[in-house]
């Protein structure tokens, strides 16, 4: 049930799609922007930022599958080509075709997985700290089997969801994103990870994330790739960016160097400013739109 104080709850509505009861948040009038949380996240992260954007967007906001207050999925569902179909399903039911999308972490490899496979293909689209990249090395070989084996260990959602009642253990994990965040901010992360289904579909999607075939495939992007890069961003290397750059013809960097991981939550109005930008590049705004 979607408490009565969550953020921006007048724009939420649920509706079933791909076999799966969804909770997107719509709001505001214009061309449609569509929004998309990283793993562990929700619309609860656009929460500044999505009020901003209705100004001048139609703005589409879900909850990934399992995630938030979407329904947990089958579990091919949390793949990336899984999230992909999905989204895009959810897209169709709503009669929305994004002709911009930003996407946070995770978010922007959903968003450009569907572009890729035809399922929905915006005129651009911004990375928010963008996890696009595979991990290497030590990291690559450990990662995945490790979030394969707590996923699939029914007790461990229920135990870290217990340890979130800690205030502490909550503003820790924040901090460890690189990022400030303010009271309100981590509250609501804090309700979320005490929610022993949110965390087992983030720990699911971690264990089935395989970037290899995006990394393949992102050459042949064929859309505007803005990638907006938190300098202190600790969860995804700011240096990944330049890596993405060398693989996607046209691909252009923002740095934000005083920001973490989450960025577009520290900042929203600097955010805004360049989703807004990048807009009037690709003519979906006109040039002297204030």
């Amino acid at each position: 049930m979607l408490p009565p104080d969550w953020p921006n709850r007048a724009h939420s509505r649920f509706l079933t799609a791909a076999g799966l009861r969804w909770h997107v948040q719509v709001a505001g009038d214009g061309p449609v922007l569509l929004l998309v949380h990283g793993t562990g996240g929700a619309t609860h992260s656009w929460r500044d930022l999505l009020p901003i954007l209705a100004r001048r967007f139609t703005v589409v906001a879900p909850d990934l599958p399992g995630h938030g207050f979407t329904g947990p999925p089958r579990p091919e569902g949390l793949s990336l080509p899984g999230m992909a179909r999905g989204l895009a399903a959810l897209l169709r039911t709503l009669g929305l075709a994004p002709v911009l999308a930003a996407g946070h972490s995770a978010g922007a490899a959903v968003i450009a997985r569907m572009a890729l496979d035809g399922g929905m293909a915006p005129r651009a689209l911004i990375g928010l700290n963008a996890a696009l990249l595979p991990f290497e090395g030590l990291a690559g070989q450990v990662f995945s089997p490790m979030a394969r084996l707590l996923a699939g260990l029914p007790a461990v959602p229920w135990f870290l969801a217990w340890r979130a009642g800690e205030r502490a253990v909550v503003e820790r994990l924040l901090r460890d994103t690189g990022s400030a965040l303010d009271a309100r901010g981590v509250e609501l992360y804090g309700r979320l990870l005490r929610r022993p289904g949110h965390v087992a579909a983030a720990l699911g999607m971690m264990a089935r994330w395989e970037l290899r075939p995006l990394l393949r495939d992102l050459r042949r992007l064929d859309i505007p790739l803005v990638l907006v890069v938190g300098g202190h961003d600790r969860t995804v290397a700011p240096s990944d960016a330049r890596r993405i750059r060398a693989q996607v013809p046209g691909a252009r960097i923002i740095d934000l160097p005083a920001l973490g991981h989450l960025a577009h939550e520290e900042r929203p109005a600097e955010v805004a400013g360049i989703v807004v930008q990048v807009a009037r590049e690709a003519g979906l705004l006109p040039a002297g739109d204030a």
